[in-house]
């Protein structure tokens, strides 16, 4: 314990530098401002700043992904709560009741109700990364080709089966991910595969291009495809310095704890990020509300926003330190990440710790300082956020369509991984018209590498004996836990839920906004 906090100051000495305060401060500026604009969010941003960043140092450029990242889940509620429009799976759970309370005029009593509850998350889960981490880095060491195998089919099948709502969809993407990872040259037996024989593919498919094609660009031709207008503000928040009440404050603190609590152990279970955290924060505080003489959910209960914001960041912060010292992504941003690290010739895993300890204490030094320049910096501009609303859609778009291009050109200078943007961008507009989720794309074509090494050399270490994968207690322990997993969410599906109390909180949300896309097409026609 000693030896964290030593390192973590350490880190601060290091993350508070001018410069490394200075994208803090612009990646949390940059997240909440995407995050509240409609069809954005915190994959997008980083996405389209992946190829920016390579000319940053490594420590400023996971800084500023790591502000985004927070800063686009604070974004996403923003305009959840103001309009309804919630930017992201992970804010569907806090806009149920806060939009009932922006309806009701209480709009700043939820914005602040959910921004204290994210720094409440993200600093307690914070502290818990700092001390846990290099826990989990020692006990990485343990890992060999056998076990990261086992851990890579772990996230493969959790991802893929509980994230999405069909199996098949899910399975789907995780495949087809995988089988872009595979694309070029073999580097052990020298094999061109897939390459169809096009010389721009021998050395494969670049993670940026497939990245910003399927988050962002793929995004603008869904948003480009759909033949409705978007009602902007719905209603407009009251002006002054968002507060809580003692009263409101003594209601919240209960749910902002029960949240956290949540929250944290999912940023190592790779089922998608922060959706399943939130929604089962949501159930909790619904089915506790209950018991209650009066009951507030569903005329706008402040504990319906505080507990799944609390939960969303303490997932987040926790899912970066499972990032750091596995290597393991839990979602679609933590894969970008992943990405990053591995484009500055960093491998996320036990020895990171070792071979760039400045880089990864100054990381987790910088979370501290983004859960406060979040909290100081969205508490005042609820007002200012909802006004990017008025942004017309067909400049906002073009914008990030121009950002597109000239992001993946700039990182290869190739025509060809032009026409790949576009192939694949087209690519994602279909993923996205039937439904087809993005998280298991993307973990299956950044983890595919590593699986496919660590496959191999669990057999070549064994003489091609496949007993080897099940020779270790630690591999046996992860195919039980995922065997479990997978009989729980069978349970939950077959008894008309995603995961537990998930089903009844997305089923009405997703009812809700079905029933206004059905209303709005009537008006059109």
């Amino acid at each position: 314990m000693f030896d964290s906090l030593m390192s973590l100051f350490g880190g601060f000495a290091e993350a508070v530098t001018p410069m490394n305060l200075l994208w803090v401060f612009v990646g949390c500026l940059l997240g909440t401002a995407v995050g509240v604009l409609p069809g954005l969010g915190s994959s997008m941003a980083v996405a389209l700043l992946l190829p920016m960043t390579f000319a940053l140092d490594p420590a400023g450029a996971l800084i500023l992904m790591s502000g985004v990242y927070f800063g686009g889940l604070f974004g996403d509620s923003t305009m959840g709560i103001l309009a309804g429009t919630p930017g992201q799976p992970s804010a569907i759970a806090t806009s149920i009741e806060g939009h009932r309370m922006a309806k009701a005029g209480r709009a700043p009593q939820a914005l602040a109700a959910a921004a204290i509850g994210a720094f409440i998350g993200g600093i307690v889960s914070s502290v818990v990364v700092v001390f846990f981490a290099p826990a989990l880095a020692d006990f990485a060491t343990n890992f060999g080709p056998a076990e990261y195998t086992a851990l890579a089919l772990f996230a493969f099948v959790a991802t893929s089966s509980v994230v999405a709502d069909s199996v098949l969809k899910g399975l789907s993407a995780l495949v087809l991910g995988v089988g872009i990872s595979l694309v070029g040259i073999d580097s052990v037996s020298g094999t061109e595969r897939m390459t169809f024989g096009l010389p721009g593919l021998f050395d494969g498919i670049s993670l940026v291009t497939v990245t910003v094609a399927i988050l962002a660009l793929g995004e603008v031709f869904h948003i480009a495809s759909r033949i409705r207008r978007t009602e902007h503000l719905t209603q407009t928040p009251e002006t002054g310095r968002p507060f809580l009440s003692r009263a409101e404050f003594r209601e919240s603190m209960p749910a902002w704890l029960r949240g956290t609590a949540i929250g944290l152990p999912f940023g190592v279970i790779p089922v998608g990020g922060a959706d399943v955290p939130t929604f089962l924060s949501y159930g909790l505080e619904k089915r506790l509300d209950k018991n209650r003489r009066d009951p507030q959910f569903g005329r706008g209960a402040i504990r319906g926003i505080a507990g799944p914001e609390a939960a969303g960041n303490a997932t987040t912060a926790m899912a970066i330190g499972a990032l750091l010292a596995l290597g393991l992504p839990i979602s679609a941003t933590a894969a970008i990440m992943l990405a990053a690290l591995r484009q500055f010739g960093l491998q996320p895993g036990p020895l990171l710790f070792d071979r760039a300890p400045d880089l990864v204490w100054a990381l987790l030094a910088s979370f501290f300082i983004a859960m406060i320049v979040l909290l100081i910096l969205n508490l005042p501009l609820a007002s200012v956020w909802a006004s990017l609303m008025k942004i017309p859609a067909p400049h906002l778009y073009a914008g990030i369509a121009v950002f597109c291009g000239l992001g993946v050109y700039a990182t290869s200078s190739s025509v060809f991984d032009l026409a790949l943007l576009l192939i694949i961008a087209v690519l994602g507009l279909v993923l996205r018209r039937y439904g087809v989720p993005l998280a298991p794309l993307m973990i299956g074509m950044v983890l595919g590498p590593l699986a496919e090494t660590n496959f191999r050399d669990a057999l070549l270490s064994s003489g091609g004996s496949y007993a080897t994968f099940f020779s270790s207690p630690l591999s046996i322990i992860l195919y039980v836990v995922l065997a479990a997993a997978l009989v729980y969410t069978t349970i939950g599906r077959l008894r008309g839920g995603r995961v537990g109390d998930i089903g009844d909180a997305s089923a009405s949300a997703d009812a809700e906004a079905e029933h206004a896309e059905d209303a709005e097409d009537q008006k059109l026609r």
